[in-house]
This record gives structure tokens, sequence and C-alpha cells, in this order.
């Protein structure tokens, strides 16, 4: 192929080097072949390569701590690790600093083909999203409505994300969109004319989880009087929808880890095992790093659902996007229930800007129907807002605060407070006014969530 793509190969043994490297050529691929990680490091950061394939044990510089400085590049190449002592802590940690995967030795030459061309794949979308970031948004978007950076971005990301086949983990907070991203991605993938399957694992009873999902025979257990094919069997072609994963019975997590490995899968009460095409898209609004870190999700299913990566913006991040929101539902409204027009004073506007709306669109929909039916004239003042809403009303203006007064003094406190407690009411402060959102605190704070965990006891 003509402007082959550059696979860097770091390996010491010289004849899995020459194997390697010859099976990738023909593949259509350009390789430099390098014996030690000192020599890859100079290379990568000139651009020299797309993608990293790395012996774990090298003389000298090791794979891992070759990883650490490839991924802290601007735009880093895709990076596969190779080795013949893999160990699950090990792939987990290489997965963690940001490798694509982790292959063990002996390297199987198909798979090693395919990992290597779907790796490449994902590279391209990521670096399509960067290039298409200033292209005209539009304003409506498979049911989303609004033109925000935050939602130009989330745009670009489902239209780029669907043409893959990785599984897609939606994360975002209640009502602010997770199930019509998950429908985007299928409306935008090749497999849009399949099914889309939605089930929110939250609402299901842990003991029937698994029937639910698999399928199961006749009698497999008590009040199973009829066979059936669950849902995997039924978005077989198509998408699988797996809303409030995070709720799902950590004894269900390794059988839903198969399925999307291999899969397959076998229905209660069946001695052979199903096989099916589905692309599983699941959605959370909790913090699964936190879960795997409490032990009540499984690190390495959570690795494989973030294949592909969806953050569903909360309303207060969409600026512009709540007059909008507001101007159509607030039509919407008015034709369902058979009244004239209604305009939104700017009272009952700025009591909208100045609310933090932590159930995001929905809230906002469920605010205007109630106040819209409510409304006794044909303007929507504040007051006909609920009366969370009408606390965010603008205070009065007042006097300057004086110098030394305020938020600062308050963190302060009286006397002089040592520099770690002061760090310490500082990270207490965030999460309060995040209302105790810890990824949000963490990325204002410019520490890791598992730092932010340590410093509040969890």
């Amino acid at each position: 192929m003509s402007d082959a793509e550059q696979i860097l190969l770091v390996e010491d043994d010289a004849d899995l080097a020459g194997l390697l490297s010859d099976e990738l050529t023909e593949a259509g691929y350009a390789v430099t072949t390098l014996l030690r990680g000192e020599e890859a490091e100079p290379a990568v950061a000139q651009g020299q390569a797309d993608l990293v394939l790395c012996d774990l044990r090298l003389p000298g510089m090791s794979g891992m701590e070759l990883l650490k400085r490839v991924t802290a590049l601007p735009d880093p190449p895709a990076f596969l690790l190779i080795t013949a002592f893999g160990t699950i802590p090990q792939a987990v940690e290489a997965l963690k600093l940001g490798a694509d995967d982790f292959l063990t030795k002996p390297l199987d030459l198909e798979h090693l083909r395919l990992r290597v061309a779907r790796t490449l794949e994902h590279l391209r979308l990521r670096r399509e999203i960067e290039g298409l970031r200033h292209r005209e948004p539009p304003l409506d978007f498979h049911g989303f409505i609004g033109q925000s950076p935050a939602m130009r971005e989330l745009y670009e990301q489902i239209r780029l994300m669907a043409k893959a086949g990785g599984a897609v983990l939606i994360e975002g907070e209640s009502g602010s969109g997770k199930e019509l991203a998950a429908q985007a991605v299928h409306a935008e993938s090749p497999r849009a004319e399949g099914p889309f399957v939605a089930v929110n694992c939250a609402s299901i009873p842990a003991e029937l989880m698994e029937s639910e999902l698999f399928g199961h025979r006749a009698g497999a257990f008590t009040g199973a009087a009829n066979s059936r094919r669950g849902l995997f069997t039924e978005a077989d072609g198509g998408t699988l929808f797996l809303d409030e994963i995070g709720e799902m019975p950590t004894t269900l997590q390794a059988n839903l880890l198969r399925a999307l490995q291999e899969g397959r899968f076998r229905p209660v009460g069946e001695d052979r095992e199903r096989t099916v095409d589905v692309r599983v898209v699941a959605a959370t609004n909790r913090d699964l790093e936190e879960a795997v870190a409490m032990g009540t999700f499984r690190e390495d299913l959570y690795y494989r659902l973030e294949t592909f990566r969806l953050r569903v913006p909360p309303l207060r991040e969409r600026g512009e996007d709540l007059e909008l929101l507001t101007s159509r539902f607030m039509a919407q409204l008015a034709s369902q229930l058979q009244r004239g027009t209604v305009q939104l004073s700017e009272d009952a506007l700025a009591c909208l800007r100045g609310y933090s709306f932590p159930g995001n669109v929905r809230e906002l929909r469920n605010a205007l129907e109630r106040a819209v039916t409510l409304a006794r004239g044909n303007e929507l003042r504040c007051a006909d807002l609920p009366e969370r809403m009408q606390r965010s009303a603008p205070a009065p203006a007042q006097a300057p605060v004086p110098a030394g007064a305020g938020e600062g003094a308050a963190l302060l406190g009286d006397g002089l407070p040592t520099l770690e407690e002061l760090q310490q009411r500082y990270v207490d402060y965030v999460l309060q006014q995040v209302g105790g959102n810890k990824r949000q605190a963490a990325r204002i704070l410019g520490i890791s969530r598992r730092t932010l965990y340590r410093r509040t006891g969890g």
C-alpha cells in the first residue's frame, strides 16, 4: 500500500523479530525493527511510528517504561505489549498506562494481524476526532438538541465510534441522555438495520438477570415453563444496550465478559453454547473506577467495556444550549397541551440559568411541562417554576466584599493553617461546590480520582 502505516517493532529476539517483521510487512505495513527501548523513544518522538509493538522484557529500558514515556507524548502512537511472562496484574497495569492491548507468547500470527489492524483503526478514529473539532455542528442529532462545544464534540465522537465494532461505555449523570447516545451509536453504525435492544440492569432482579440476558430452556429452574431466547439472541446482528451496567451482580459479570470477548454464551439449563454477533453498548451514572476499587465491578470487564468511551455532558456544561432546549420544549408542550404560544420571561430565564440541574435535560423538560400546564397567562415567570429553581434567582447586587473576607477567609479560618490543613479544606470546599461529584472535583483539583479517594477516605 502507498503511505503504509508505520510499525516500530522493539524486540531483542532476532529470530522472532524477523518473523514478526516479515508477517507485518506482508500485511502491508512499513516495519522498522529495533533491539532496545532506548533506541525506540527518539524514533517515536520524531513521529516515525503509528504503532509500537514492544516486548515487555528488554535489555535496558523495559517495555513498560517505554510505554509510560510514549503515552506521555502529545499525540502518542498506538501501543501493543508482548511477553512470554504475562500475568493479569501486568495486563491491567499496561492497560491503565495506556496500552491498547497486551499479547502473550507464543503469538498466533493471525490474531496478531487482527489486533494490529483493529488497534490502528482505533488510532485513525481518534485522530479523525481531533481533525473534525471545527466542523459546523448540527442543531439536532438523533434526538439530541444542542450546538454547544460539549455537544459538538459528543456528536463527532458518536459518528466516528459508530463505524468501529468494539464495545462502547457511555458515562453521564442521570437525565443527561445516555440512552439517546446509545441509539445514536446504533443509528450511525453499519448495524443500523439490525435490532436495537435495551435493558436496564437495575430493574431486573439479580436471580433473573442471567436468564434475561442469555435465555433459558424450559424447566431449567422453578417457574421456567417455556424456553426463552434472551436479549443477546434478540440483539443478534444489532446492538444490545445495557443501561446502569454498574448495577450488574458480580456473579454475572464473568459471563458477560466471555460473551463480549468471544461472542459465545450458554443459556441457563442448556449444554450447548450459542454464538451471536452483537455490539454491546453500556451506560452508567456511577464511577466504575471507584466500583473497581471497591471490588463491586470486575476490572477486566471494565477495561473491555471501555474500548470506546463516551461522556454525555451534564446540562450545566452546555451553556448556550439551555435557551435552545427551553424554546424547543415549550413549543412542543404548548402544542401537546393545545394552548397558545407561551413565552419565557426574563426572570424565569434567569432562574433557569442560575440552577444547576442535577436531573439534567429530563429535569428541565419535566419542570417546563409542569409550568406550562399550570401557568395562567401566556408568559412563563420564575414563580411558575418549581420552588427549587425559584431559589436560584439572582440575588440583589451587594456591596463589594472587603479584602480578606468571603470564601478565601472561610478557607483560612481562625489563625494560619498548615499547608496540609489548607489543602484538605480546599478539597472539601471543591467537593461541596460540585455537589460531591468526585469525577468533576478531581478534574478541577488536577489530581486523579484515586488520590481524591485517599484524601476523603473513599
